[in-house]
């Protein structure tokens, strides 16, 4: 049985003062049923990892290098991610593959720095709302899984995140049978590559908020979910977790 994961992914948002919300949340949910992980900026990461020690929490990165070290100024590698706390990274997100110009093959890249440092990488794939409307969203699904997961993968050091671009921060979701498809797809996908592919978590992330979580996570090969601007608040998050634990 695949573990459930709640993920929530802060982007550039929070200070020292928005750890008090992980302490909330460890509070109010001291023994899920499923796995939590939250993805804090940088500056964050080691202190939240001290704090959520021997808690619910998992703390993960938001990208990393694909390089272990080197004169890479302001960039982190997956080393020192895991040097700082963290257990998984997030990889291959829609906003830095529009806002960094990141490829499948960076992406691949990065996956693999980080599966070879000890971490859980988090892989990112969705179309955008001009590929939806053309009918071409399970072709490039496939183009992204194809480029950006590398062959170390396993349901041990591997997630995978479908995030439509057309519906992160938007307030629109697909249809439950669209994500069902997609969903579907992908795990289709994986098991041409990997023996263990129906122990691979799938993640759905776009716009997930209490009152749509539910039937998501009643959906056909969804596992969990990559929250955003839901994850900053311990209420908000601790009730699409409590959805999670139910389903």
């Amino acid at each position: 049985m695949r573990r459930k994961l709640a993920a929530g992914n802060w982007k550039m948002n929070g200070t020292g003062a928005s750890l008090a919300e992980i302490e909330a949340l460890a509070e109010a949910h001291p023994t899920p049923r499923s796995e939590v992980l939250i993805c804090p900026p940088a500056t964050l990461i080691a202190q939240m990892a001290w704090e959520a020690k021997g808690g619910p929490v998992m703390v993960g990165g938001q990208d990393c290098h694909a390089k272990a070290s080197g004169a890479h100024t302001g960039d982190i590698a997956a080393g020192m991610l895991k040097d700082a706390g963290a257990s998984h990274v997030i990889l291959g997100h829609s906003e830095r593959r529009a806002d960094h110009g990141e490829t499948d093959a960076d992406v691949r890249a990065k996956s693999e720095a980080a599966i070879g440092a000890g971490l859980i990488a988090v892989i990112c794939v969705g179309e955008t709302e001009a590929q939806r409307d053309e009918g071409d969203t399970l072709k490039v699904i496939g183009t992204q899984l194809a480029g950006s997961v590398p062959d170390a993968a396993t349901a041990a050091n591997t997630v995978i995140a479908y995030e439509p671009v057309w519906a992160i921060g938007t307030g629109r979701t697909p249809t439950l049978d669209q994500i069902a498809e997609v969903h579907d797809f992908i795990r289709a996908e994986l098991a041409k590559r990997f023996a263990d592919a129906d122990g691979i978590r799938l993640l759905y992330g776009g716009s997930v908020k209490p009152s749509n979580a539910a039937e998501i996570f009643a959906t056909s090969n969804v596992d969990g979910a990559l929250v955003g601007g839901a994850s900053l608040k311990a209420a908000d998050f601790g009730a699409i977790i409590a959805a999670l634990d139910a389903a």
